[in-house]
């Protein structure tokens, strides 16, 4: 068993098929069923299960993907710190809530790449759960989620407090926790979201469940799916304003101990920190902190 086989299994695994992993491998299919059949004849057990749409793991294939991972990701850390003189350079890729990067990411990106241009940065939308499990098993170097976390592998530091507000249709001026919410649906973004989770917890708290859900891809049909008038959810107050000025949807406060919600960047505990990833931080950071201020 070498790091070779090990990334080639990886490939496998993530894409379903074998077809799939030479193709991101720049290698032909053989070549793939081939190391993967020596990788298993060198473990003593199957690795995958062969389907009509491509291949799964076995529960053996997913006992050997943590330490797949954990091999693939130390080679790639000794490179970056071998190669790392200091100067912000090469592959930085984050995850982040949709809500952070659209408010709070996307302003700064433009002035992160003008001050370090040898920087490829890429962020990926996802959920809190998303982030975490993506950080955890390595495919991210760190990702920016609803806190707090605390879990003993990874590291956490909050970046930024805000309120989340609940949304109704324009004509609900005052929310009946009870009654009025009758005939309406939780509207998310998909399952993972933690304010999906939040907002369960609070209409919990108030004798209000069995509430139905719909999920969407997008903040936009979010938004108008609750302007119509099809159920109620729960974001962060800043975002609302553009909203809230053109009278699409009610904005409903909530007291302060189940409004205010941290987000933190979450990375590995025994990860290594490229300087690319301490600029972008830093940036952030700086960046927050004259919003804030100008506020």
């Amino acid at each position: 068993m070498d790091a070779g086989d090990l990334r080639v299994f990886e490939a496998v695994a993530r894409l379903g098929g074998m077809s799939r992993a030479a193709a991101e491998l720049n290698t032909v299919q053989s070549n793939v069923t081939a190391r993967i059949r020596l990788l298993e004849e060198q473990v003593g057990a199957g690795l995958f299960e062969r389907h009509s749409r491509g291949v799964a793991l076995t529960p053996a294939g997913r006992r050997l993907m943590p330490y797949a991972l954990q091999v693939i990701s130390l080679l790639k850390d000794a490179r970056r710190a071998v190669t790392d003189n200091g100067e912000p350079a090469g592959d930085l890729v984050v995850g982040s809530l949709e809500t952070t990067l659209s408010m709070h990411l996307a302003p700064l990106l433009t002035g992160f790449v003008e001050r370090w241009p040898a920087v490829d940065l890429s962020i990926r939308g996802g959920t809190t759960r998303e982030g975490i499990e993506q950080v955890l098993e390595r495919r991210l170097e760190g990702a920016f989620v609803s806190g707090p976390v605390n879990h003993p592998d990874l590291v956490e530091e909050t970046v930024f407090r805000e309120e989340l507000v609940v949304l109704t249709a324009p004509g609900i001026l005052r929310l009946d926790w009870s009654a009025g919410l009758a005939g309406l649906r939780i509207v998310v973004l998909r399952s993972g979201c933690s304010y999906r989770q939040r907002l369960e917890d609070i209409l919990a708290r108030r004798g209000v469940v069995g509430l139905r859900l719909l999920e969407f891809g997008t903040l936009e049909a979010i938004f108008g799916c609750v302007a119509a008038g099809m159920g109620i959810t729960l974001l962060p107050r800043r975002m609302m304003e553009r909203v809230w000025r053109d009278r699409r949807v009610a904005v409903h406060t909530l007291p302060p101990d189940e409004a205010m919600v941290d987000t933190v960047f979450i990375r590995r505990r025994d990860s290594f920190v490229s300087s690319a990833q301490a600029a972008f931080l830093g940036h952030v950071r700086d960046g927050l902190a004259r919003v804030q201020a100008a506020e």
